[in-house]
């Protein structure tokens, strides 16, 4: 398949096939090492959030290099997942074609998926507790602060349709990130493989539920440092409000337009 790609990469059938093995082998990790594995994604896509955060505090930059630069940035986070080794809610949406393929059952799937998102969360929130602590948040004059409480601000206050549809938009570019990844032989390729739809979603304001178990609780910790920023949303009962339709269209986004989509292309005539 190689020579007909013409680079030295698998091949979008061999794609999935790993693909497929691999989900079988989450879905049956011990639960103590799918908890540790699903709290280390949890704070390593937090990092990526802090590193967004961070960079786009700037408020010299304009807007699209303002996008760009916190797209590319934001990418450390699956980086480190795929690199270093960690379990992702929104990249486990990948397990549904081995769902499809009968390899795995609907209550294993199901209990995945569960166990790494409150592991994930654990991890996020974890992360958030631990900056806020720190008082990296005082770096710009407070600026980094503000910018921290305008975001988790805005995505407290979005309407459930359009959180949702940018939760589907969002692990369309995360699920096929880490596709592409899976299609690198070096670590080198996967994480160039990474950075362009990651960086794409970020920088188009897209919604990723991990991304906001740790963006939201921040700002909530944070709000009282910053005044002038309007945050009246910004409450425990706002993150669920965002996290819901995110969640639901991470799912769909990931396991339906993604999955189940590669699924019917290669999958599923191999099984006939």
């Amino acid at each position: 398949m190689a020579e007909i790609f013409g680079f030295d990469a698998y091949a979008p059938k061999e794609i999935a096939d790993r693909v497929e093995t691999i989900g079988v082998t989450k879905a049956h990790l011990p639960l103590n090492i799918q908890i540790v594995l699903g709290v280390l994604a949890g704070g390593f896509i937090g990092l990526g959030a802090l590193y967004f955060t961070l960079v786009t505090s700037d408020a010299s930059l304009s807007f699209a290099v303002s996008r760009l630069l916190g797209g590319l940035t934001f990418s450390l986070g699956l980086i480190l997942v795929v690199a270093a080794g960690a379990e992702l809610f929104t990249g486990n949406n990948l397990l549904v074609i081995a769902w499809a393929s009968r390899r795995i059952t609907t209550g294993e799937l199901l209990h995945n998926w569960l166990v790494i998102y409150c592991a994930n969360f654990a991890g996020a929130l974890g992360l958030a507790g631990l900056v806020y602590l720190s008082n990296h948040w005082q770096m710009n004059g407070g600026a980094v602060a503000t910018q921290m409480v305008k975001i988790a601000a805005a995505k407290a206050a979005l309407p459930f349709a359009e959180a949702f549809f940018k939760g589907v938009l969002c692990n369309i570019l995360v699920c096929l990130a880490v596709w592409l990844a899976l299609a690198g032989r070096s670590i080198v390729d996967k994480i160039c493989a990474i950075v362009f739809p990651i960086s794409a979603f970020v920088a188009a304001g897209f919604e990723h539920s991990v991304a906001n178990m740790y963006f939201i609780p921040l700002g909530i910790l944070l709000k009282d440092q910053v005044p002038a920023v309007a945050a009246e949303q910004l409450s425990w009962t706002g993150l669920w409000w965002n996290l819901a339709p995110v969640t639901l269209g991470n799912i769909a986004g990931g396991s339906l337009m993604v999955a189940l989509v590669y699924y019917f292309v290669y999958r599923r005539s191999a099984e006939r």
